[in-house]
């Protein structure tokens, strides 16, 4: 198996990180919204292949991919269906393959876009989970095009990965999303040192990211639908009374939509 060199965060936009794998055979970029940021980071010549590969349609998300696909001659990935014309090779749910010597898995998770899938990447003994705007540190996806069961049921898939895989969402949005996640859940200590941790990493101007599925199921309330502390705040503030995953995560995205 190919090893993996480093997985590096090249930030665009406001907020966006674009994730750029350089392996000992070839780069792989995942959601490059935007060209120029990912040119400064591997140069204008390489000399190894590229490949991109793309998790949804969004422009923040795929901005950047014809500009490298011409300039580095890059093969593009994505999900089939998808209303992003440029994907060379479409991907659905199931699909498996090697790249660079890599084990990349697929699996179709819409809710916050219906063509959304995530790309989990095996590394020796490591997993890395690129899931784009499905799960943020603390937080989840806005529901644009999918329904509520859809980003729950995505989300359950997520949860159920190995708790040592890492995560790499596409947004450093981990600060706002935990301010919400403390008033969904007060008294969750994990979630309270997890804050602190991440305040402290962004006043050294350092991402919060990735993450990993053990981090989240202590401390992100869309992963955390069982808590009876949640239960109890959706009760008092919002006066949705119910225990039922799928519901406790609805009321959990309406709140947090309009917070």
């Amino acid at each position: 198996m190919s090893e993996i060199l480093s997985i590096l965060p090249i930030p665009a936009f406001k907020d966006n990180y674009i994730w750029l794998i350089d392996t000992n055979e070839g780069y792989i970029v995942v959601d490059p919204g935007d060209a120029v940021p990912v040119m400064k980071a591997i140069g204008s010549s390489i000399n190894k292949d590229l490949t991109i590969l793309i998790t949804h349609h969004h422009f923040d998300h795929t901005g950047g991919v014809e500009t490298l696909k011409d300039k580095y001659r890059a093969n593009v990935l994505g999900p089939k269906g998808s209303p992003f014309k440029a994907i060379d090779q479409a991907l659905i749910s199931g699909d498996a393959f090697n790249l660079y010597g890599l084990f990349i898995e697929i699996d179709h998770i819409p809710g916050h876009t219906l063509d959304h899938i995530y790309y989990l990447i095996h590394d020796d003994n490591k997993s890395h989970l690129f899931c784009g705007d499905t799960v943020f540190s603390g937080g989840c996806g806005r529901v644009f095009e999918g329904t509520f069961k859809q980003m729950h049921d995505s989300l359950n898939k997520i949860s159920a990965l190995p708790n040592d895989t890492f995560v790499y969402p596409t947004h450093e949005y981990t600060l706002s999303n935990l301010k919400f996640a403390l008033q969904a859940e007060p008294n969750n200590k994990d979630l309270q040192d997890y804050e602190n941790h991440c305040q402290k990493l962004r006043e050294q101007g350092t991402p919060t990211l990735p993450t990993s599925i053990k981090q989240e199921l202590l401390i992100n309330p869309f992963l955390r639908t069982h808590s009876s502390d949640i239960h109890a705040v959706l009760k008092n503030i919002r006066g949705i009374e119910t225990t039922a995953s799928e519901d406790v995560f609805s009321g959990l995205r309406e709140w947090k939509d309009s917070f």
